[in-house]
């Protein structure tokens, strides 16, 4: 094969495929560049040059540039299997994705893991994983696996794997938390990804002296420049709920770009086909004011070299054949993919080997009835978690509220709800009651089992009738969304596969999200993308305030506190 791809690349034996009459964008010089590209198998084998094909394809008029990389994602957030996702995305010009299954893996633990590591061996797109470092992710919290040390070290030579995915206990890396230590000195030497909301000072620099090296958490440009400064490779996330992009494009520059990335985390099948997905980011920094070489690198190139994958991420010789044709850089429409050298198309999706679903029947909740969900508190002062829209940190706001012969009632003029989270795992069935403030319902109740990272129901309402009739819902239909008035449901998406992901094609599941958006906003609510703003609500490593099946938390104080 080597003979072939150096033949075929000083033009002795014709290329088995060639772009003719198009540009491509050097992301080493930032030149438009006049030429054919030449391709080996799955390798690209000449550039700047007339090149003769066994096929050939007229690019004329159109650009091409490397295939887009999310450095940072979790498919099970797309509520679809990564199937489907390579289906949705592969399009729009993703060639990579590094994900972390830790939202399988915290309900199903290594099952969730293996369900990964097989369907990607399937899909067209290169998807590599992250193993999941927090399982769970705190102790504050009841999840329905646990993975320490030992469960992970034997898959960490996969070829699908590259290392440790974000490791969200910070505190427990500063504090020298036994099994934080033990993973972290397992994988020195390999991949360690970052998640530390608003770390700063000495406590960072301990933080990344520990070896980890990229983070996709900073919302303000100087929390990012700051971490930039100190070593680390800045991935900066745009998804249907955390929106940074727009705080951290002053930072998106050519002389930044090596060490920037960008990423979607969390982004659900009707953002992306309403707006798109990395092809989203990349138009809306260039509309913003960032040099496209910038924002083309970071989504490539740079973040190939961030995560060691040295096979990608220009347009060059001896590189992966992962090639996006464009209508234009500031377009950045996808008129064409290939990936490995193959130029994607339905019949390509058909062939792939089918993977039977995992984490049917997950859910195990409680049958619950209204009366565990009232109050027991006599006093009207009352601590509620405030939502900032667009972002998963939280606020702590103090409210004097009613008390009646339930308890502290919510307050709909000041929108106070009544927030509750139950545990879905079916080991102690815990429930706890709190108040949130940000999400506008005037009725009803909206609920999921999308409930990071322990993935217990989360239910928001404005009464427990219906906060009851929407937990009960949701084991009924092993796990999902739902929407309720009045006991009724108005709107529902089933997540059967561990009560996370569809086993529909990625349209249907736009089309019911459509659907459950809308009913969402017909009992009130305020916020674009009500339910993953929900799913983040019961993470207990997002400050300041959270809430989990355990009780209300101080996430800067990482305790429990009343209400």
């Amino acid at each position: 094969m080597l003979e072939k791809i150096i033949d075929q690349g000083t033009g002795r034996e014709q290329a088995d495929l060639v772009l003719k009459g198009g540009k491509f964008f050097n992301l080493v010089t930032g030149e438009i560049v006049e030429s054919d590209i030449a391709i080996c198998g799955d390798r690209i084998v000449g550039t700047y040059g007339t090149y003769s094909g066994k096929r050939e394809i007229d690019i004329s008029g159109r650009i091409v540039v490397p295939g887009f990389i999310d450095t940072h994602l979790h498919i099970e957030s797309s509520l679809i299997t990564p199937h489907e996702f390579d289906r949705c995305v592969l399009p729009r010009g993703v060639t990579t994705a590094i994900c972390d299954p830790h939202e399988i893996a915290n309900v199903l633990g290594l099952e969730g893991i293996h369900y990964f590591l097989d369907s990607v061996a399937e899909t067209l797109m290169d998807i590599r994983v992250q193993l999941s470092s927090c399982v769970p992710s705190t102790h504050m919290e009841t999840a329905g696996a646990e993975l320490l040390v030992d469960d992970l070290l034997p898959l960490a030579d996969h070829e699908k794997v590259i290392g440790l995915a974000e490791f969200m206990n910070f505190p427990g890396v500063l504090h020298k938390d036994p099994e934080c230590m033990a993973k972290l000195t397992a994988f020195q030497g390999r991949h360690i990804d970052g998640h530390a909301p608003l770390l700063s000072g000495k406590d960072l620099n301990g933080y990344i002296a520990a070896g980890i090296r990229t983070e996709h958490e900073a919302t303000s440009y100087e929390e990012a420049l700051e971490k930039l400064r100190k070593g680390m490779h800045v991935l900066v996330r745009e998804g249907s709920v955390s929106r940074d992009l727009q705080a951290l494009m002053p930072l998106i520059t050519e002389r930044n770009s090596p060490f920037i990335a960008i990423c979607t985390d969390d982004r659900n099948p009707l953002d992306i086909a309403d707006h798109g997905h990395l092809d989203h980011i990349i138009r809306t920094a260039i509309e913003g004011g960032v040099e496209p070489l910038a924002i083309y690198r970071a989504a490539s190139i740079s973040a190939a070299r961030a995560f060691r994958l040295h096979d990608r991420g220009l347009v060059a010789p001896g590189l992966r054949a992962d090639l996006v044709v464009l209508d234009s850089l500031e377009g950045c429409h996808a008129e064409m993919v290939l990936a490995g050298g193959e130029l994607v198309s339905e019949e390509g999706f058909a062939k792939r080997k089918k993977i039977e679903p995992v984490g049917r029947n997950s859910v195990r909740a409680p049958v619950v009835k209204p009366a565990d969900f009232r109050s027991s508190s006599n006093s009207g002062k009352t601590r509620a978690i405030g939502i900032i829209p667009g972002k998963i940190i939280t606020k702590s706001i103090e409210y004097d509220l009613t008390v009646g012969s339930h308890g502290v009632e919510p307050d709909l003029t000041r929108d106070v709800l009544k927030i509750a989270v139950v545990e879905r795992h079916g080991k102690n069935g815990n429930i706890a009651t709190g108040f949130i403030n940000g999400f506008g319902l005037k009725t009803g109740a909206i609920a999921s089992t999308v409930s990071h990272d322990s993935h217990n129901i989360c239910v928001v309402g404005t009464n427990d009738e219906d906060i009851a009739a929407a937990v009960n819902r949701l084991g009924e239909i092993e796990g999902g969304f739902v929407v309720i008035r009045d006991g009724r449901v108005l709107a529902e998406i089933p997540l059967p596969v561990a009560g996370l992901m569809s086993i529909e094609p990625h349209e249907v599941v736009r089309e019911n999200l459509r659907k459950l958006r809308q009913a969402a906003f017909d009992i009130g609510s305020t916020l674009d993308e009500p339910f993953l703003q929900l799913a983040f609500i019961a993470l207990p490593v997002i400050p300041h305030l959270k809430i989990t099946d355990m009780g209300l938390v101080d996430v800067d104080k990482f305790e429990f506190v009343g209400n």
